[in-house]
C-alpha cells in the first residue's frame, strides 16, 4: 500500500517545467529545494505541467505544454515572450521582480557615470598622447543625468544616482514620484530632459511606444559630448542614429549591454567603434540561488488561489 500511495502522490504533485538557455541545471536544483513536494522536469520534451520557468525557450514550447498555469520569465523584459505566436492569450505571465538585479544594475550605471564625471576618457587620451592635463574639479551636482525607465531597475538606479549626489532627472509613460529625483512623463517632457543631460540611463520596456524611442531628433537633443548608456533594449535605440551621433561627437561615448540581436553580430560597427564600450547583455543578472525563493513563492500563493505581483499587463508590454 504504502509503494502504491507514493507512486499516487508523485502523479499528482506539481509538476515544474524548467527550459532555460542557460544555468538549466542550477534552476532546476535550486527550485527542487524551495518545493520539495514538486516534480521539476528540464527541457522542452518534458510532460505537460503546470507552471514553467523559462528564458529564451523553443518557439513551440506552448504547443506540448498546453494545460500551464502560468508561466515565469526569467528576465526583467518579457518582450520576446510575447511575441511566440503560440503563447496563449489567457495565459498569465509573469516577470521577474528585483531578485539582486538592481543592485548590479547600479553598478553598472554608477561605473559609468562615474568614469564620465571624473573625466577619465579625457585622461585615458592624454596618456595615449603623453600630455598632462589636470582638468578643473566639477561639483556631482553639476553633472546631470537622465534615467529614462522607472521601474523596479531604473527607479533603483535613479534613486541611487541621486542619493550619491549627482543631479538626476526621471522621465516615465505615466507620473512618478521618487525622492531626490525630478521626474517627468509623457512625450511631451521627454526632450526637455534629455536636453539638460549630461548621461543619459536607458532602462524601459520594449513596448510599440519605446521602439526607436531614442532616434536622430532626440539624440540631437543632447548637449554635445554627452553619454548614452543603454542598460534595457536594444530596439530602444536607432543604432544608425547612435552612430551618427557617435561620429559627429553629439554622443562621446556610448556604453552598450543590449542589442536588437543578440549575440552581436561579427562585423557590426558597434564591434570597432572607438567610443563604444559594449558588454553582453550582463548588467544584470538573474541569480538563481535567490530567485528561485521568488518563484517558489509565488507558485505557492497561486496555488492557494492568491494573487502575485509581477504579472504583465499585455497592453502595456511588461
Amino acid at each position: 500500500m504504502a509503494v502504491v500511495f507514493i507512486r499516487l502522490a508523485l502523479q499528482f504533485a506539481m509538476k515544474i517545467l524548467v527550459c532555460t538557455a542557460k544555468e538549466q541545471e542550477g534552476w532546476r536544483a535550486a527550485l527542487a529545494d524551495q518545493l520539495p513536494e514538486a516534480n521539476i522536469y528540464v527541457g522542452h520534451d518534458a510532460p505537460s505541467c503546470d507552471y514553467a520557468v523559462v528564458w529564451k525557450p523553443p518557439d513551440n514550447i506552448f504547443d506540448s505544454q498546453r494545460s500551464l498555469k502560468a508561466l515565469f520569465s526569467l528576465g526583467a523584459g518579457v518582450n520576446r515572450l510575447l511575441a511566440y505566436p503560440s503563447l496563449p492569450q489567457d495565459l498569465p505571465l509573469v516577470r521577474m521582480e528585483d531578485c539582486g538585479m538592481a543592485a548590479q544594475m547600479v553598478e553598472y550605471a554608477l561605473y559609468v557615470a562615474l568614469r564620465h564625471y571624473r573625466r577619465m576618457p579625457f585622461y585615458e587620451q592624454a596618456q595615449l598622447n603623453g600630455h598632462w592635463s589636470p582638468q578643473p574639479l566639477r561639483l556631482r551636482s553639476e553633472f546631470h543625468i537622465s534615467v529614462l525607465g522607472l521601474g523596479v531597475l531604473g527607479g533603483s538606479v535613479a534613486r541611487a544616482l541621486a542619493d550619491f549626489g549627482f543631479t538626476v532627472s526621471g522621465w516615465s509613460r505615466s507620473p512618478k514620484s521618487l525622492p531626490g529625483v525630478r521626474c517627468g512623463h509623457g512625450i511631451s517632457e521627454l526632450e526637455a530632459i534629455l536636453s539638460g543631460s549630461h548621461a543619459v540611463f536607458l532602462l524601459l520596456p520594449l513596448t510599440s511606444e519605446t521602439a526607436g524611442l531614442i532616434n536622430r531628433r532626440r539624440l540631437e537633443q543632447l548637449p554635445i559630448g554627452s553619454v548614452v548608456a543603454n542598460l534595457s533594449r536594444g530596439e530602444v535605440v536607432d543604432d544608425g542614429a547612435l552612430l551618427s551621433a557617435l561620429d559627429g561627437w553629439r554622443v562621446a561615448e556610448a556604453h552598450l549591454d543590449v542589442f536588437e540581436h543578440e549575440p552581436l553580430a561579427p562585423g557590426h560597427p558597434y564591434w570597432t567603434h572607438p567610443r563604444v564600450s559594449l558588454t553582453p547583455h550582463i548588467a544584470a543578472l538573474t541569480p538563481y540561488q535567490v530567485a528561485a525563493g521568488q518563484v517558489a513563492e509565488k507558485i505557492r500563493r497561486l496555488q492557494a488561489g492568491d494573487k502575485v505581483s509581477g504579472v504583465v499587463d499585455r497592453a502595456r508590454g511588461y
